[in-house]
């Protein structure tokens, strides 16, 4: 059984391209090794990210992302049982949620990441995903 998980969290420390580098180049592996696909919005204080896969490997790697100590405050936003990956083209995506540049900016003036459902955020990562500011990617 396939499920999708969308998950929030406040970054600890400052979200450095080093950082952010470790982790895709981390999650795509393993990612790519356990059939697990999705997409990563960072930036801005926040982690936004969509996991997608076998039932049992999602929970165990959630389970580990949420153990993780280089962020905090971490909120499960949707969890469903799926038919077909929305996300199948990436191992894990990467979207910069960027203060600076307006086109990857979450510009919603009341934007509380904690306090929306799971589906607008899976509606907004759409958005970014459409407009094209997919800064890394490898396929899965």
């Amino acid at each position: 059984m396939l499920i999708r998980v969308i998950y929030v969290s406040t970054a600890v420390g400052p979200q450095t391209s080093t950082m952010t580098h470790a982790i895709l180049k981390k999650a795509q592996a393993w990612n790519q090794a356990n059939n697990v696909t999705g997409m990563l919005c960072q930036g801005q204080g926040v982690f936004l990210q969509a996991l997608e896969g076998d039932r049992k490997t999602v929970t165990e790697l959630y389970a580990r992302i949420y153990a993780d100590q280089r962020h905090t405050q971490v909120e499960m936003l949707h969890c469903e049982s799926i038919a077909k990956r929305r996300y199948a083209n990436w191992s894990m995506a990467h979207v910069s949620l960027s203060d600076i540049d307006p086109a990857t900016k979450i510009d919603w003036p009341e934007f509380d990441p904690y306090n929306i459902t799971g589906l607008l955020v899976m509606a907004r990562i759409d958005d970014l995903l459409a407009s094209g500011t997919i800064i890394q990617s490898q396929p899965s």
